[in-house]
């Protein structure tokens, strides 16, 4: 009975060493082999991450590429619509008579409506005259820009959705020279007040309607 108890208290002072101990899992190999695990992991972890972020820099930058070229193709219509467009409707000729600049414009309205959506107020437009701001379900004109082949052309769609009256001569005659009215001392010059319109349009890759930019335009005649 007490060499049994000495054995005992032997065994508790001095516990059994595990299997795992006696194969050297906690040995100098066994710890380094781990620190190995670990750095690798890490190691992975962190190339993992480069190449996430590369790639979603590469994909951003090609839909900010994208997202460009649409925007340049919105700048191209309010650049036509305002500079080739209004300047020769404004005085009286009808929209339809200028033609599809050889394929370039495609009229979506009447005369009648182009004509008072730039010299009337938008309650007096006629009827069917859209005001809505979204310009593609209903535009007035409809622009072809042609693509960087063999990249597919953008549709420009152009709508004038509001306008402001102003006193700006629309007869489309300048002056010139000295005239009875010119050389009166008390002629009176009233406030130019610009007639100004509001023109919403959309520019969108043919085919690609994701790759697409709005652009909301106020121009002062």
């Amino acid at each position: 009975m007490t060499k049994h108890r000495a054995e005992s208290k032997e065994q508790r002072a001095n516990p059994p060493i595990p299997p795992l101990l006696k194969g050297g899992l906690f040995t100098e190999k066994g710890i380094a082999l781990v620190m190995v695990l670990i750095l690798s992991l890490i190691a992975f972890a962190i190339i993992s991450a480069l190449i996430y972020f590369l790639t979603q820099s590469t994909v951003v930058s090609a839909i900010q590429k994208r997202y460009r070229t649409a925007l340049e193709a919105s700048h191209g219509g309010v650049e036509f619509t305002t500079k080739e467009i209004i300047p020769q409707t404004i005085p009286g000729t009808t929209l339809s008579s200028l033609g599809t600049y050889a394929g370039l414009m495609s009229v979506q309205v009447t005369d009648a409506c182009f004509a008072a959506k730039l010299t009337s107020l938008p309650p007096n437009w006629p009827g069917g005259c859209s005001s809505t701001l979204d310009p593609k379900p209903s535009p007035d004109i409809t622009l072809t820009l042609l693509g960087v082949p063999p990249q597919p052309n953008f549709n420009v769609f152009v709508k004038v959705v509001d306008t402001a009256l102003g006193n700006s001569d629309r007869s489309g005659l300048e002056l010139e020279g000295l005239g009875v009215v010119e050389s009166g001392a008390g002629m009176i010059t009233p406030k130019h007040s610009p007639y100004i319109y509001r023109i919403e349009l959309q520019a969108e890759r043919a085919g690609a309607p994701d790759e697409r930019s709005n652009l909301s335009a106020l121009y002062a005649y």
